[in-house]
């Protein structure tokens, strides 16, 4: 059942892509298996953007991914303007070798991405993470637009197109997609760190060519530091890198405990 959207705010061309260090040219209406989805990616292209992203290199966003898996084990999700699930694949060609809880999340990330993001503002769901936490704006905002674990399938199936699964996501891998200038849609990715996460939805949207108007790293994630204090601050994770530099890994933590 389709539930309302809540509105807040080929394989020889990615080869050439990578070589070349340039995005795959958009066709003029990418092809989708529903009239509702064009201009977005189908799910054999976003398996050859998932493949390519972890090799890619130039463009500013390339070179190591980071992360567990250097980004080569990934779900991705595609949703169209209204929140509708318009494309999903694995960068494996045996989609159990991927995390199966991250399906969920990359459509999750791709709603989120798509729902607070619009013409003019491309907001990652890798910059809402500071807004959501307790003690900020934004906290609770995870109540809304809750996920439909009715809509999710096991690796391989097909039949959730067209359904709007939703969920909210606040951590990185979740892109917004621009086709002329406009959203149509988000992007989003599943299957390593957040960070690393992050680093292959953009590679992905960019492979894509379907970039906002700022270009690649218009929405490009935030650590601070080694960035200034900032609202749209993301912390760093296991073996973090951005745009192929390293920054670090994340502070590991201590609990209590009651010793006999």
């Amino acid at each position: 059942m389709k539930r309302h959207f809540l509105s807040g705010f080929a394989a020889a061309a990615v080869a050439v892509a990578v070589v070349t260090h340039l995005p795959i040219a958009a066709p003029t209406a990418l092809a989708a298996g529903s009239a509702t989805c064009v201009n977005v990616p189908n799910a054999a292209q976003l398996k050859e953007y998932l493949v390519a992203a972890p090799g890619l290199a130039g463009q500013g966003i390339g070179g190591t991914v980071g992360g567990l898996f250097n980004g080569a084990r990934m779900w991705a999700a595609v949703v169209n303007r209204d929140g509708e699930v318009c494309a999903y694949a694995t960068s494996t060609d045996d989609p159990t070798q991927v995390w199966p809880g991250s399906q969920a999340i990359a459509k999750a990330k791709a709603y989120t991405a798509n729902a607070f993001s619009l013409d003019t503002l491309a907001l990652s769901t890798a910059r809402l993470y500071t807004f959501t936490q307790p003690g900020h704006s934004l906290w609770s905002l995870g109540q809304s637009n809750l996920f439909n674990a009715n809509l999710l399938l096991a690796p391989g199936a097909t039949g959730d197109k067209n359904q709007i699964a939703g969920g909210t996501i606040f951590f990185g891998g979740g892109v917004p997609i621009y086709y002329q200038g406009k959203i149509v849609g988000g992007l989003g990715v599943s299957g390593d760190t957040s960070c690393a996460d992050h680093e292959i939805a953009k590679r992905v949207r960019h492979l894509a060519s379907m970039n906002p108007a700022g270009g690649p790293t218009a929405d490009d994630i935030v650590y601070s530091p080694p960035d200034p204090a900032s609202v749209f601050a993301h912390p760093v994770c296991l073996n973090t890198y951005r745009n192929g530099t390293f920054l670090g890994n994340e502070q590991p933590a201590t609990y209590p405990r009651v010793f006999p």
